[in-house]
């Protein structure tokens, strides 16, 4: 369900080296102005959205039932699921919780077990992670998005961290994108190596992924 906050991207261009670079602008110019206009929300209007997306991320995670949820820890802007994250380990000691690692460039991410008393360190991006913790498989990963479209097709910040990390994760994990509307396109011009969500949840509510 489009909002108001949705823009209408330009054509698409046709096939070759040209449109490939057309493709690449576009798509690097809806990451900046999306993770610009996140990062500019008012503090009282980003709380008031991000209550919002919890009571949605409640409904869903209700329905679905995983054990063990990943999320990331909250950067440039993006929606901070960690008060969120506590309360939802609270309600059940059978719940697992984790969060993504780079342990190589360039290869798939491990998901490491997350707590509020787990020891932590920070990446090279100076996001905090957990140091030491065991490894979890999630049933369910919680996904940020900079730009998504109604099919489930994601930017991310162009290191294809969650691309490569989602292919090759066996079992199949459920991919939950959690975003602002102000993040929603009318597309992001997927490429093949790029992964769908299964669900997308901002303040306006949960949704599947629709194929076109």
């Amino acid at each position: 369900m489009p909002s108001e906050n949705s823009t209408v991207n330009p054509p698409l261009p046709r096939p070759g080296a040209d449109s490939d670079r057309t493709i690449a602008a576009v798509r690097q110019n809806l990451r900046k102005t999306r993770i610009a206009a996140r990062e500019g929300l008012p503090d009282a209007e980003r709380a008031a959205l991000t209550r919002r997306i919890e009571a949605h991320l409640d409904a869903l995670l209700a329905r679905l039932a995983p054990r063990s949820v990943a999320f990331c820890w909250p950067w440039r802007g993006e929606v901070d699921l960690v008060p969120w994250a506590q309360r939802w380990l609270a309600a059940d000691a059978q719940r697992q919780m984790a969060l993504p690692v780079v342990r190589t460039p360039g290869q798939p991410m491990v998901f490491l077990r997350w707590h509020p008393e787990a020891p932590m360190e920070t990446d090279h991006h100076d996001i905090p992670v957990p140091a030491g913790t065991e490894i979890v498989q999630p049933e369910l990963i919680l996904v940020p998005l900079n730009v998504f479209d109604a099919a489930g097709y994601r930017l991310g910040y162009g290191g294809g961290y969650f691309d490569r990390t989602l292919a090759a994760l066996q079992p199949a994990p459920l991919c939950v994108g959690v975003a602002f509307e102000l993040a929603r396109a009318d597309s992001t011009y997927p490429q093949p190596h790029d992964q769908p969500m299964d669900w997308i949840v901002t303040e306006a509510g949960a949704f599947p992924a629709v194929s076109d």
